[in-house]
Protein backbone atom coordinates (compact mmCIF):
# COMPACT_ATOMS: atom_id res chain seq x y z
CA UNK A 1 0.00 0.00 0.00
CA UNK A 2 1.26 3.48 -0.90
CA UNK A 3 0.60 6.28 1.59
CA UNK A 4 1.48 9.89 2.15
CA UNK A 5 2.56 11.02 5.64
CA UNK A 6 2.11 14.69 6.46
CA UNK A 7 3.69 15.70 9.77
CA UNK A 8 4.22 18.88 11.70
CA UNK A 9 5.32 20.05 15.14
CA UNK A 10 5.47 23.30 16.99
CA UNK A 11 6.60 24.99 20.20
CA UNK A 12 5.12 28.10 21.75
CA UNK A 13 8.30 29.64 23.09
CA UNK A 14 11.00 27.44 21.47
CA UNK A 15 11.48 25.91 23.92
CA UNK A 16 7.97 26.08 25.28
CA UNK A 17 4.77 24.01 25.42
CA UNK A 18 5.07 21.79 22.36
CA UNK A 19 3.08 19.27 20.38
CA UNK A 20 3.00 17.41 17.11
CA UNK A 21 0.46 16.28 14.55
CA UNK A 22 0.59 13.71 11.77
CA UNK A 23 -1.87 12.42 9.19
CA UNK A 24 -1.59 9.35 6.96
CA UNK A 25 -3.43 9.45 3.59
CA UNK A 26 -3.94 6.84 0.90
CA UNK A 27 -1.69 7.92 -1.97
CA UNK A 28 -4.22 7.20 -4.72
CA UNK A 29 -7.46 8.52 -3.12
CA UNK A 30 -6.21 11.04 -0.53
CA UNK A 31 -8.42 9.29 2.05
CA UNK A 32 -7.34 9.90 5.63
CA UNK A 33 -6.26 6.57 7.11
CA UNK A 34 -4.89 7.71 10.45
CA UNK A 35 -4.32 10.81 12.57
CA UNK A 36 -1.92 11.30 15.45
CA UNK A 37 -1.35 14.27 17.75
CA UNK A 38 0.12 14.66 21.21
CA UNK A 39 1.33 17.31 23.63
CA UNK A 40 4.95 16.62 24.60
CA UNK A 41 5.63 19.17 27.33
CA UNK A 42 8.34 21.79 26.97
CA UNK A 43 10.41 21.23 23.83
CA UNK A 44 11.86 23.01 20.81
CA UNK A 45 10.28 23.25 17.36
CA UNK A 46 12.81 20.81 15.90
CA UNK A 47 12.16 18.18 18.57
CA UNK A 48 8.40 18.52 18.00
CA UNK A 49 8.86 18.22 14.20
CA UNK A 50 10.84 15.00 14.62
CA UNK A 51 8.30 13.61 17.08
CA UNK A 52 5.58 14.31 14.51
CA UNK A 53 7.55 12.45 11.83
CA UNK A 54 8.10 9.46 14.12
CA UNK A 55 4.40 9.31 15.01
CA UNK A 56 3.43 9.55 11.34
CA UNK A 57 5.80 6.76 10.32
CA UNK A 58 4.52 4.52 13.10
CA UNK A 59 0.94 5.17 12.01
CA UNK A 60 1.86 4.35 8.40
CA UNK A 61 3.34 1.04 9.53
CA UNK A 62 0.20 0.30 11.54
CA UNK A 63 -2.07 0.71 8.49
CA UNK A 64 0.13 -1.69 6.50
CA UNK A 65 2.00 0.74 4.23
CA UNK A 66 4.99 -0.49 2.27
CA UNK A 67 5.64 2.67 0.25
CA UNK A 68 5.66 6.07 1.96
CA UNK A 69 5.97 9.64 0.77
CA UNK A 70 6.74 11.96 3.67
CA UNK A 71 5.74 15.61 3.22
CA UNK A 72 6.74 18.21 5.82
CA UNK A 73 7.30 21.96 6.00
CA UNK A 74 10.43 21.46 8.13
CA UNK A 75 13.40 21.89 5.81
CA UNK A 76 15.72 20.67 8.54
CA UNK A 77 13.95 17.35 9.11
CA UNK A 78 13.41 16.67 5.39
CA UNK A 79 17.02 17.38 4.44
CA UNK A 80 18.44 15.39 7.36
CA UNK A 81 16.20 12.38 6.75
CA UNK A 82 16.99 12.48 3.02
CA UNK A 83 20.68 12.32 3.92
CA UNK A 84 21.58 15.66 2.34
CA UNK A 85 22.27 17.39 5.65
CA UNK A 86 24.18 16.00 8.62
CA UNK A 87 22.47 15.62 11.98
CA UNK A 88 24.81 17.61 14.18
CA UNK A 89 22.79 18.61 17.24
CA UNK A 90 23.05 15.97 20.00
CA UNK A 91 19.35 16.23 20.85
CA UNK A 92 18.39 15.49 17.23
CA UNK A 93 20.57 12.41 16.72
CA UNK A 94 18.48 9.89 18.71
CA UNK A 95 15.27 11.23 17.16
CA UNK A 96 16.66 10.93 13.64
CA UNK A 97 17.92 7.43 14.47
CA UNK A 98 14.47 6.42 15.75
CA UNK A 99 12.82 7.74 12.57
CA UNK A 100 15.32 5.91 10.35
CA UNK A 101 14.73 2.66 12.23
CA UNK A 102 11.01 2.84 11.49
CA UNK A 103 11.63 3.97 7.91
CA UNK A 104 13.84 0.94 7.31
CA UNK A 105 10.76 -1.24 7.59
CA UNK A 106 9.23 0.19 4.40
CA UNK A 107 10.13 -1.03 0.93
CA UNK A 108 10.29 2.54 -0.37
CA UNK A 109 10.29 5.99 1.27
CA UNK A 110 10.83 9.56 0.07
CA UNK A 111 11.01 12.92 1.84
CA UNK A 112 9.62 16.09 0.28
CA UNK A 113 9.54 19.65 1.58
CA UNK A 114 6.22 21.44 1.18
CA UNK A 115 5.22 25.02 2.10
CA UNK A 116 3.30 25.47 5.33
CA UNK A 117 0.02 26.26 3.59
CA UNK A 118 0.08 22.77 2.09
CA UNK A 119 0.58 21.16 5.49
CA UNK A 120 -2.49 22.58 7.20
CA UNK A 121 -4.01 19.29 8.37
CA UNK A 122 -0.92 18.27 10.34
CA UNK A 123 -0.43 21.85 11.54
CA UNK A 124 -4.01 21.88 12.82
CA UNK A 125 -3.43 18.65 14.75
CA UNK A 126 -0.19 19.98 16.27
CA UNK A 127 -1.96 23.14 17.41
CA UNK A 128 -4.75 21.06 18.90
CA UNK A 129 -2.12 19.26 20.96
CA UNK A 130 -0.49 22.52 22.06
CA UNK A 131 -3.82 24.11 22.94
CA UNK A 132 -4.09 21.70 25.84
CA UNK A 133 -0.95 23.12 27.47
CA UNK A 134 -0.68 26.44 29.23
CA UNK A 135 2.43 28.49 28.38
CA UNK A 136 5.08 28.79 31.10
CA UNK A 137 4.25 31.55 33.57
CA UNK A 138 6.84 34.29 34.24
CA UNK A 139 6.25 33.76 37.97
CA UNK A 140 4.90 37.23 38.89
CA UNK A 141 4.62 38.05 42.57
CA UNK A 142 0.94 38.80 42.09
CA UNK A 143 0.11 35.39 40.66
CA UNK A 144 -2.64 33.40 42.27
CA UNK A 145 -1.47 30.61 44.58
CA UNK A 146 -0.56 27.59 42.44
CA UNK A 147 -0.93 25.08 45.26
CA UNK A 148 -2.75 24.87 48.56
CA UNK A 149 0.57 25.80 50.23
CA UNK A 150 0.27 29.35 48.88
CA UNK A 151 3.33 29.05 46.62
CA UNK A 152 3.18 31.35 43.63
CA UNK A 153 4.80 31.39 40.20
CA UNK A 154 6.09 28.65 37.97
CA UNK A 155 8.30 26.18 39.88
CA UNK A 156 11.60 24.67 38.89
CA UNK A 157 11.04 20.92 39.09
CA UNK A 158 14.15 18.94 40.02
CA UNK A 159 14.11 15.21 39.36
CA UNK A 160 16.61 13.60 41.74
CA UNK A 161 18.12 10.32 40.57
CA UNK A 162 20.63 8.38 42.63
CA UNK A 163 23.30 6.48 40.70
CA UNK A 164 23.26 2.71 40.23
CA UNK A 165 25.13 0.03 42.14
CA UNK A 166 28.93 -0.02 42.56
CA UNK A 167 31.21 -2.58 44.20
CA UNK A 168 31.46 -0.37 47.29
CA UNK A 169 27.69 -0.15 47.64
CA UNK A 170 27.44 -3.96 47.41
CA UNK A 171 29.52 -4.21 50.60
CA UNK A 172 27.94 -1.11 52.16
CA UNK A 173 31.25 0.76 52.31
CA UNK A 174 31.69 4.50 52.59
CA UNK A 175 31.80 5.73 49.03
CA UNK A 176 32.55 9.40 48.67
CA UNK A 177 35.13 10.85 46.31
CA UNK A 178 36.46 7.47 45.19
CA UNK A 179 35.69 7.29 41.47
CA UNK A 180 34.34 3.75 41.25
CA UNK A 181 32.40 2.49 38.20
CA UNK A 182 28.97 0.92 38.11
CA UNK A 183 28.64 -2.85 38.33
CA UNK A 184 26.76 -4.71 35.60
CA UNK A 185 23.69 -4.56 37.83
CA UNK A 186 24.32 -0.85 38.33
CA UNK A 187 24.29 -0.30 34.58
CA UNK A 188 20.99 -2.21 34.33
CA UNK A 189 19.56 -0.12 37.17
CA UNK A 190 20.65 3.08 35.41
CA UNK A 191 19.02 1.98 32.16
CA UNK A 192 15.76 1.04 33.93
CA UNK A 193 15.71 4.42 35.66
CA UNK A 194 16.43 6.11 32.33
CA UNK A 195 13.41 4.46 30.73
CA UNK A 196 11.27 5.65 33.64
CA UNK A 197 12.53 9.24 33.49
CA UNK A 198 12.10 9.41 29.71
CA UNK A 199 8.37 8.71 30.12
CA UNK A 200 7.77 11.48 32.65
CA UNK A 201 5.67 14.43 31.57
CA UNK A 202 7.81 17.40 30.60
CA UNK A 203 10.94 15.32 29.95
CA UNK A 204 12.38 15.40 26.44
CA UNK A 205 15.60 16.01 24.53
CA UNK A 206 15.77 19.58 25.82
CA UNK A 207 15.50 18.66 29.50
CA UNK A 208 18.79 19.61 31.23
CA UNK A 209 20.66 16.68 32.78
CA UNK A 210 23.14 17.76 35.46
CA UNK A 211 25.31 15.18 37.19
CA UNK A 212 28.05 14.79 39.73
CA UNK A 213 31.32 14.38 37.80
CA UNK A 214 32.04 11.02 39.46
CA UNK A 215 31.74 8.07 37.08
CA UNK A 216 28.93 6.29 38.87
CA UNK A 217 26.74 9.38 38.55
CA UNK A 218 27.84 10.51 35.09
CA UNK A 219 27.35 6.97 33.70
CA UNK A 220 23.82 6.87 35.15
CA UNK A 221 23.16 10.31 33.64
CA UNK A 222 24.48 9.11 30.27
CA UNK A 223 21.86 6.33 30.27
CA UNK A 224 19.14 8.94 30.70
CA UNK A 225 20.64 11.08 27.94
CA UNK A 226 20.52 8.09 25.60
CA UNK A 227 16.85 7.51 26.45
CA UNK A 228 15.80 11.15 26.09
CA UNK A 229 18.22 12.49 23.50
CA UNK A 230 19.44 15.03 26.03
CA UNK A 231 22.89 16.26 26.99
CA UNK A 232 24.78 15.80 30.27
CA UNK A 233 26.65 18.56 32.08
CA UNK A 234 28.40 18.17 35.44
CA UNK A 235 28.43 20.28 38.60
CA UNK A 236 31.03 19.87 41.35
CA UNK A 237 28.46 20.97 43.91
CA UNK A 238 26.72 17.63 43.43
CA UNK A 239 29.71 15.54 44.54
CA UNK A 240 29.22 13.08 47.37
CA UNK A 241 30.57 13.76 50.87
CA UNK A 242 34.34 13.53 51.19
CA UNK A 243 34.71 10.73 53.73
CA UNK A 244 38.48 11.23 53.95
CA UNK A 245 40.31 8.32 55.54
CA UNK A 246 37.06 6.42 55.96
CA UNK A 247 36.67 6.05 52.22
CA UNK A 248 36.19 2.38 51.32
CA UNK A 249 35.65 1.27 54.94
CA UNK A 250 32.51 -0.35 56.28
CA UNK A 251 30.56 1.27 59.12
CA UNK A 252 32.07 -1.20 61.58
CA UNK A 253 35.62 -0.69 60.28
CA UNK A 254 35.36 3.10 60.59
CA UNK A 255 33.82 2.86 64.08
CA UNK A 256 36.60 0.51 65.20
CA UNK A 257 39.33 2.71 63.73
CA UNK A 258 38.08 6.02 65.18
CA UNK A 259 35.44 5.14 67.81
CA UNK A 260 35.11 8.55 69.50
CA UNK A 261 35.20 10.58 66.28
CA UNK A 262 32.81 8.22 64.51
CA UNK A 263 30.32 8.44 67.39
CA UNK A 264 30.45 12.28 67.36
CA UNK A 265 30.18 12.33 63.55
CA UNK A 266 26.94 10.35 63.75
CA UNK A 267 25.35 12.83 66.16
CA UNK A 268 26.84 16.18 65.10
CA UNK A 269 26.67 17.29 61.44
CA UNK A 270 29.38 19.90 62.02
CA UNK A 271 31.96 17.16 62.67
CA UNK A 272 34.03 16.13 59.66
CA UNK A 273 35.33 12.69 58.80
CA UNK A 274 39.12 12.46 59.27
CA UNK A 275 40.65 14.31 56.34
CA UNK A 276 37.18 14.82 54.86
CA UNK A 277 34.20 17.15 55.19
CA UNK A 278 31.23 17.52 57.51
CA UNK A 279 27.60 17.09 56.51
CA UNK A 280 27.12 20.81 57.26
CA UNK A 281 29.79 21.62 54.68
CA UNK A 282 28.09 19.35 52.16
CA UNK A 283 24.74 21.04 52.81
CA UNK A 284 26.24 24.48 52.17
CA UNK A 285 27.84 23.21 48.97
CA UNK A 286 24.62 21.60 47.73
CA UNK A 287 22.61 24.72 48.61
CA UNK A 288 24.93 26.69 46.33
CA UNK A 289 24.44 24.11 43.58
CA UNK A 290 20.67 24.32 44.05
CA UNK A 291 20.78 28.08 43.72
CA UNK A 292 22.85 27.77 40.52
CA UNK A 293 20.26 25.39 39.05
CA UNK A 294 17.38 27.69 39.95
CA UNK A 295 19.13 30.65 38.33
CA UNK A 296 20.05 28.74 35.19
CA UNK A 297 16.87 26.72 34.65
CA UNK A 298 14.14 28.81 36.30
CA UNK A 299 10.67 27.44 35.65
CA UNK A 300 11.92 24.30 33.87
CA UNK A 301 12.28 20.60 34.66
CA UNK A 302 15.85 19.53 35.45
CA UNK A 303 17.25 16.05 36.08
CA UNK A 304 19.96 15.89 38.75
CA UNK A 305 21.95 12.66 38.99
CA UNK A 306 23.91 12.51 42.21
CA UNK A 307 24.58 10.64 45.45
CA UNK A 308 22.86 9.95 48.77
CA UNK A 309 23.95 13.01 50.77
CA UNK A 310 23.43 15.67 48.06
CA UNK A 311 19.98 14.25 47.21
CA UNK A 312 19.02 14.19 50.90
CA UNK A 313 20.25 17.78 51.19
CA UNK A 314 18.06 18.89 48.28
CA UNK A 315 15.05 17.14 49.81
CA UNK A 316 15.90 18.75 53.14
CA UNK A 317 15.85 22.16 51.42
CA UNK A 318 12.49 21.30 49.90
CA UNK A 319 11.04 20.26 53.25
CA UNK A 320 12.73 23.09 55.20
CA UNK A 321 13.76 20.67 57.97
CA UNK A 322 16.87 20.17 60.04
CA UNK A 323 19.84 17.84 59.58
CA UNK A 324 18.17 14.91 61.36
CA UNK A 325 16.64 14.06 57.98
CA UNK A 326 20.09 12.87 56.85
CA UNK A 327 19.93 10.02 59.35
CA UNK A 328 16.21 9.22 59.11
CA UNK A 329 15.67 9.10 55.35
CA UNK A 330 16.67 6.05 53.31
CA UNK A 331 17.46 6.34 49.60
CA UNK A 332 17.92 3.24 47.47
CA UNK A 333 20.27 2.89 44.55
CA UNK A 334 18.81 4.27 41.29
CA UNK A 335 15.87 5.74 43.23
CA UNK A 336 13.87 8.70 41.97
CA UNK A 337 12.71 11.66 44.06
CA UNK A 338 11.14 14.95 42.95
CA UNK A 339 11.18 18.40 44.53
CA UNK A 340 9.84 21.67 43.17
CA UNK A 341 11.22 25.09 44.14
CA UNK A 342 9.04 28.16 43.60
CA UNK A 343 10.36 31.66 42.85
CA UNK A 344 8.67 33.03 45.99
CA UNK A 345 10.80 30.75 48.20
CA UNK A 346 8.22 27.99 48.72
CA UNK A 347 8.91 24.38 47.80
CA UNK A 348 7.05 21.10 47.41
CA UNK A 349 8.44 17.57 47.68
CA UNK A 350 6.48 15.43 45.21
CA UNK A 351 8.17 12.03 45.39
CA UNK A 352 10.74 10.28 47.57
CA UNK A 353 12.77 7.09 46.96
CA UNK A 354 10.64 5.64 44.16
CA UNK A 355 12.16 2.40 42.84
CA UNK A 356 9.10 1.02 41.03
CA UNK A 357 11.10 1.01 37.77
CA UNK A 358 13.50 -1.58 39.23
CA UNK A 359 10.86 -4.29 39.79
Amino acid sequence: MRVRVEADGGSRGNPGPAGYGAVVRAADTDEVLAERFEAIGVATNNVAEYRGLIAGLRAAAEVGADSVEVAMDSKLVVEQMAGRWQVKHPSMKPLAAAAREIAAGFAHITYTWIPRERNQHADRLANRAMDGQAPPEPAPRTASPSTWTGATGSPTKILLLRHGQTELSVDRRYSGRGDVPLTDLGVAQAEAAARRVAKLAGVDADTPIVASPLRRASRTAAAVATATGGRVSTHDGLLETDFGRWEGLTFTEAATRDPDLHRRWLSDTSVAAPGGESFDAVHRRVTGARDDLLDRYAGRTVLVVSHVTPIKSLLRLGLAVGPSLLFRLHLDLASLSIVEFYPDGNASVRLVNDVSHLT
